[in-house]
């Protein structure tokens, strides 16, 4: 019974991991994907000024 209780654990364990890594690497991607797109953004209307 301990051995369940402990391959328990360890599983809850990684599971945590997993969705701390998650959740990390998702964040990363939305300050990603809110900054260039902004500054893209911007870029673009210098880009069309400039050329028309």
């Amino acid at each position: 019974m301990s051995d369940t209780k402990s391959n328990n654990l360890s599983r809850e364990e990684r599971l945590a991991a997993k969705l701390r890594e998650n959740l990390r690497r998702r964040k990363a991607q939305g300050r990603d994907l809110a900054s260039p797109a902004s500054e893209s953004g911007e870029s673009r209307v210098s880009k069309d000024d400039a050329g028309g």
